[in-house]
C-alpha cells in the first residue's frame, strides 16, 4: 500500500515535470518540500529531456538541413511522451535510450524520500 501511496503523492510533481522548462523548475522545488520516489524518478527523466532539448538546440544550430532537424525534434517529442504518458498513469517508465542514465546522472540532484 505504500507504493500506491507514494505514487498519489507524487503524482502532481511527476505529470508538472514534464510541462516545459518551467514546470521542471517548479517541480523541483515542489519536491524539495514533499519529496516522493516517484516524483524524484519522473523529475529526473524530464531533467533529462530539458537538457537533451537545449543540447539538440545548439547542435541543429549547425546543421543547414530541416531533415535532420526534424528527426533530432522527433525523437525528443516521442521520448518526452513517452515519459509523460508514464507519469499520468502512475507508472516508473524509463524513457527509451537515455532514461537509465538519466536516472543515475540526476540522482545527486533530485533525491528520493528519505
Amino acid at each position: 500500500m505504500e507504493h500506491q501511496e507514494d505514487i498519489k503523492d507524487g503524482k502532481t510533481i511527476a505529470i508538472l515535470s514534464y510541462l516545459t522548462f518551467v514546470g521542471t523548475i517548479i517541480s523541483y522545488f515542489m519536491h524539495q518540500d514533499k519529496r516522493t520516489r516517484f516524483g524524484a524518478f519522473h523529475l529526473r527523466q524530464a531533467i533529462g529531456l530539458v537538457l537533451l532539448q537545449f543540447g539538440i538546440a545548439v547542435v541543429i544550430g549547425w546543421f543547414d538541413s530541416w531533415l535532420i532537424s526534424s528527426a533530432f525534434w522527433v525523437f525528443i517529442v516521442v521520448l518526452w511522451v513517452y515519459g509523460f504518458i508514464g507519469a499520468v498513469q502512475g507508472t516508473y517508465q524509463l524513457v527509451p535510450v537515455l532514461g537509465p542514465y538519466f536516472q543515475k546522472w540526476f540522482s545527486g540532484i533530485v533525491k528520493d524520500a528519505d
